[in-house]
Formats: structure tokens, sequence, C-alpha cells
């Protein structure tokens, strides 16, 4: 039996904790002591705790976050209500700051505050050891990178076969964007490349091919960046998948050259926009050209194969929903494949929260602390702006509806998909739980009704939609002779390249 566990509630089986990994990997002699125990967010909590008992540990670390701070509340719970002998440790962002206000907290033994590698160690043996600490709350003493031991061995071949793995080549961020935990960096700081290289070696010659790094700002140092894809592109094949988050604004020429050499379906870029309004971008201490960002943006689109995941967050202090709109606009110009349509969150421990008076943000009280409204978006607005999101990630993220969506859109992307959503939202009354063919449905009767399209232009471009989904049978709004071709299911990220670029 393990005298240690190290568990968390990841968001979907297919995740995988790095963290944990990481706490494992650096305990030392306590490491054979320690068993990894994953679970998803949705398990229930009384059968999450009756699975950790059933090991009988002594001491139980979790990991904390904003999308399972709830449900681990209640595991702590039970497992206090259990056994109350059992040390419970926490640890994870969700946890690191704003201490005093969070029941968790209260109903734990203690907190490791921040990078916890060398603090959960040293709290670990002391409390084997019977030398309990005084003090709730231990703040982090992290250790140079070249200290840390590298977790990546701790990945199962299970891990390997069917779980997306998390790596990183570096930690922390010289930005100061507000609205990120990152602010609170002082800098970055890079592994050793050749060490953490041998790593990724190791791993791929186990069958890993899906990797997910986690470095807020991968482009940063250029040399690292181009090391680290030359290393994979040695070794591209069919089944590679890479996953980095870029600095949209910083793309030289010579790191272009290498990314052009990689195939269809390969690379995945996570771009973080926010906002195009210089001025908000400025009050948020956020560094970003914006034109050499649509720019670069532009030039992945059309030169690369690189599949575009892009972000907006709306809901900034002093942006208003005409602001919204017009930066909406330009990033559709850009044509990624994929708009992540954000509410801005209250991270706790960010330094957003010194806008809060002045702009007049409202918070939800409760995860994920998505803002209720601000000086220039009233609550009713903001509601609309979180189904506008919903909707977007529905219809346009998915893929499904790649001849339907530029009709949509048209010459004004924001303001007509916006009248779509507000009929979606007045007919249905729901944001989620759409069977695809009522979805196909409900656009051809919302973009008629709603005055954005014709009944021809509508029928013709969903049924070309409707072929490529992979449904069976006969959409409603056409004759059933018409339909005669049958397509498979596509992925959903292949199905944005479907038809070229």
């Amino acid at each position: 039996m393990p005298s240690i566990i190290l568990s968390t509630l990841n968001a979907r089986y297919i995740h995988s904790a790095l963290g944990l990994r990481y706490l494992k990997a650096n305990l030392g002699d306590l490491q054979s002591e320690a068993q990894i125990i994953e679970f998803i967010v949705t398990t229930r909590p009384i059968d999450i705790v009756e699975q950790l008992l059933m090991h009988q540990p002594r001491i139980i670390g979790l990991g904390v976050y904003i999308w399972n701070v709830e449900q681990t509340t209640r595991v702590v719970a039970l497992l206090k209500e259990i056994r109350p002998d059992i040390v419970i440790v926490l640890g994870g962002p969700e946890v690191s700051y704003e201490c005093d206000s969070q029941p968790i907290v209260h109903l734990a033994d203690y907190v490791v505050r921040g990078a916890g590698e060398v603090s959960f160690s040293q709290l670990c043996q002391k409390i084997m050891d019977g030398d309990l600490p005084s003090i709730k709350v231990i703040p982090s003493s992290a250790a140079p990178l070249s200290e840390l031991v590298m977790p990546y061995d701790l990945y199962t071949d299970e891990d390997i076969s069917h779980r997306i793995l998390y790596v990183e080549a570096s930690r922390g961020c010289p930005f100061k964007c507000e609205f990120c935990l990152s602010a609170l960096d002082k800098t970055a700081w890079s592994f050793d490349i050749d060490q953490f290289l041998q790593a990724m070696s190791d791993l791929y010659e186990r069958g890993a091919r899906r990797f997910k790094f986690v470095d807020r700002t991968f482009n940063l140092k250029i040399d690292s960046s181009i090391k680290v894809l030359e290393f994979f592109l040695k070794r591209l094949d069919d089944d590679l998948f890479l996953h980095f988050e870029v600095i949209p604004d910083h793309l030289p020429e010579k790191l272009k050259v290498v990314i052009q050499k990689f195939s269809e379906g390969s690379l995945q870029f996570e771009i973080g926009v926010q906002t195009f309004n210089t001025e908000v971008q400025s009050l948020i201490s956020r560094r970003q050209n914006s034109e050499k960002s649509k720019a670069n943006i532009l030039w992945l689109r059309h030169e690369t194969n690189v599949h575009l995941h892009t972000d907006l967050i709306l809901g900034l202090p002093g942006e208003s929903l005409e602001s919204i709109a017009h930066g909406f606009n330009q990033l559709v110009a850009c044509k990624p494949h994929e708009i992540q349509v954000g509410i801005l969150k209250r991270l706790r421990g960010t330094p957003l929260v010194r806008h809060t008076e002045v702009y007049e943000m409202k918070y939800a009280p409760y995860p994920p602390y998505q803002v209720l409204n601000t000086k220039e978006v009233d609550f009713f607005t903001m509601q609309r702006l979180a189904r506008f999101a919903r909707y977007w990630d529905l219809i346009a993220n998915n893929g499904r509806f790649k001849n339907t969506l530029p009709l949509i859109l048209g010459e004004q992307p924001f303001e007509r998909f916006m009248q779509l959503c507000d009929w979606l939202y007045k007919t249905t009354g729901q944001t989620h739980r759409f069977a695809l063919p009522r979805l196909f449905k409900l656009l051809y009767q919302g973009l008629i009704e709603s005055h954005l399209l014709s009944e021809v232009a509508v029928s013709g471009a969903l049924f070309s939609d409707f072929k490529e989904s992979g449904l069976k049978g006969q959409p409603g709004f056409v004759d059933k002779n018409r339909l005669k071709e049958k397509s498979k299911t596509i992925f959903r990220q292949k199905r944005h390249i479907i038809g070229g670029k």
C-alpha cells in the first residue's frame, strides 16, 4: 500500500496531470512510497473517496484548479469525515492565493503554495517522521530547473496510448498581462535543452506521438524553439501531433522556415490575441503589436499547414461592446481555424483585481469566477456575449459548417452571428445539448427567420455541410432524392482543412 497518494480531478480522461508527475519524480527516497491516481471531474466524490481509501494512505496530495475546486472540496470533506487521521495536502493555482477565504483550505491540513516540487517533498518527509509543521500554508521554495528531476518516465504505457502528454521546455513568462497568473512571474526559465530533448526521445521511442507543450511563450527564445521543432521534424510521421502556445507578434524569418516544413495535421498553435484594443492592452499591461500579430496569423494561415487556435477574452476592463465587435471582426478576417471566445475570469492572485472599483467589475462568487458586468458592458449584454461564445464554439469551431459559416458571417461577422445567437436563444432557451440533426434544422430555420440568408442560400450550403457531417438519413430541409452520398465522420481539426486553406 502506498503511504502517499497524489491525485487530482482532470477535466477529461484524455488529459494527464503533469504536476503530479513532477511531485512524484522529486520525492527523493519517498518516491517508492507514492502512487499517482487520477480521476475525471464528472466522477462522484463519494466514489473517488472510496478508491482513495482503499489504498490506506497516510498522506493524500490533491491538485486543485479552477475547474475542479468545487468537486475536490466535497472529496476533502468526505475524507475528513471518514478518516480524519489522513493528512490532506493541497496544491495548485486555485489554492495558492487568497487561501483564507476558501472552504477547501479550512478542511485540509496543509497547503503548498506555488511550485511545489521541493516544498511538498520536505513536507511529506516531516509528516512521515512525525514532525508535523505548525504552519498550515507552506510557502514554495522553488529550486532551479537544473536541480529538478524530469518526470517523463512516469508516463505509463496507457498514458502514451490514450492520453495527451503534457511537457514543458520552459517555465514562467516575462509578460505581465494582468488577467493571467503568469503576470506574477519575473521572467521565463528554460530547462536544459539537451536533457529535455533526450526525455522527448525516450517518450517517442516508447510510442508517444501527442505532445502538448505547456510553455507560456514557446517562441520567446527562437534558437531553442527551432531546436525543438527540428528534433520533431526528424521524427515526423502521420501520427505526430504537437501543440504550442506562441506569441502572436514574434515570428522571425528563421522560425518561419522551419514551421513551413511540417505537414498537415502535425502542428497546432494556440495564439492568445485576447484583444486588439491598444488602450485596453495598455490598461492590463499587455505588450502586443496588433498589426504584426494579424500579419503573422494571416501568414500562418496561408503559407503553412499549422492548425490555428486563437483566443479572445470578452469583458476586459475598459472594453466596450463596439470594441469587442471590432476586434472579433479583425480576427475573423485573419481566418484562423478556431477562435476560442472566452469570458474574462478573475483568477485568484492576479493583478486584475486592481481594476475592480474603477471599472465596476463584478464577478461570479463561485468558479470559474466569470465577469458579470463592467462599466462598459452591463449584465444582460454580458449574458448575450456568453451565449455568443457558446454558440460560436458549437457552430463555428467544430468545423461542421464550413460551407454555411462564411455566408452567416458576411461582411459583419460579429453583428450577424450575434443576430443568429439572439434568435437561437429566444427560440430554444438553451445553449447546450443540441443534437446535430436538430442543430441543422435550427440553423435552417433561424437564418431564414432572422433575415440573414435566403432560403435558397441556406438550403444549398447546409445540404453540402450535411453530406460531409457523417449523419445518416436526410435533412428535413431538402428532398430525399438529393441526398445520395455518404461521408465518414471527420475529426474536428481535419474538418477545418477539407477543401484546402
